[in-house]
């Protein structure tokens, strides 16, 4: 941790805070050189996670996706784990102990009722040393290159060094989210600092059963096209392709300008995305209007589901 003035002291909480920082473990992972996220995020992964029922850990999603290897430690003990599930909408992902962990359960809040301003705790595994003392500085929609967007995200500063899958506790003790990134915010006089992007525990309520017994959510896959978007000057350009995905075959590249779905104008990532996911579950054809060079002209792309190309756990 960079600096013990950023650390909780236990005398300012209502609760063991000892006890709740000893739900969260670390988790490292192994993925297959052929996975399709592996040139992406790399075959070795280290982050976070917090158990939330015995022998049940939720991290975030990109460090256990296309996973073939887990290993959940805390202090000494080290167990192997074997990934339940993820979910691609909410950047949840699941996994089991395949040894006992002995770590009690820290129960799930409401992150609804977070307000900007609250007094919370982010924790990576290792106890208070891996824990910093923060507050709710933001609660905004957030939108990623990835195809992925949130309605509301909470952001939470000062920003916890090792941000994956960390567990954001509230001042009763509960969980009410896991970290997912981080990113850099300037104020209205131009200084930049960094924030966490936390994704809320509320949106796991409605599929953890989902998650443990099928390894998905049961809800109609989003349409994925395989682009990595940016939004430059209420601009939407293509900054990549995802390898062997849906736009990897169409006459899309990287530099287009995206201007429209389906004829419908877009001007933002969410915009974009709402409308892509609009037309219908993945498999359904996106016709996107793009600019290249001064010209207009349409593209259409086959959706797919995109964890039919993953590696992993997903049953079907």
């Amino acid at each position: 941790m960079r600096s013990e003035n950023l650390r909780p002291r236990p005398e300012d909480f209502d609760y063991d805070l000892k006890t709740a920082l000893s739900s969260v473990v670390s988790l490292s992972t192994h993925i297959p050189d052929d996975a399709m996220t592996a040139d992406v995020l790399g075959t070795e992964r280290m982050g976070n996670g917090v158990v939330i029922r015995e022998g049940i850990v939720v991290t975030i999603g990109y460090l256990v996706t296309e996973a073939q290897t887990v290993w959940i430690s805390s202090g000494d003990m080290i167990v192997p784990g074997h990934v339940l599930g993820y979910d691609q909408a909410t950047g949840f992902g699941l996994v089991q102990a395949l040894g006992k962990l002995n770590l009690p359960p820290l129960p799930l809040g409401n992150s609804d009722q977070v307000k900007i301003g609250d007094p919370v705790v982010m924790a990576g595994g290792g106890g208070l040393e891996s824990a910093i003392a923060a507050h709710v500085v933001a609660k905004q929609e957030f939108a990623g290159y990835w195809e992925y967007l949130l309605d509301e995200a909470i952001f939470t500063a000062p920003a916890h060094p090792h941000w994956g899958g960390a567990g954001l506790i509230s001042a009763k003790g509960e969980l009410l989210g896991i970290g997912s990134l981080q990113v850099e915010h300037s104020d209205p006089n131009g200084e930049s600092f960094d924030l966490n992007m936390v994704v809320p525990i509320n949106l796991l309520k409605p599929i953890l059963d989902d998650l443990m017994s099928i390894g998905r959510a049961k809800r109609a896959p989003r349409p994925w096209l395989g682009l990595y978007t940016a939004e430059i000057d209420n601009q939407i350009i293509v900054a990549g392709i995802a390898t062997n995905g849906p736009a990897d075959s169409s006459a899309i590249e990287v530099g287009d300008i995206i201007i429209g779905v389906d004829g419908n104008e877009v001007g933002d990532l969410a915009s974009f995305f709402r409308s892509v996911w609009g037309l219908g579950a993945a498999g359904v054809d996106v016709t996107l209007d793009v600019v290249r060079e001064g010209r207009i002209f349409e593209v259409t792309i086959p959706s797919a589901d995109r964890s039919e190309l993953l590696k992993g756990p997903i049953v079907h």
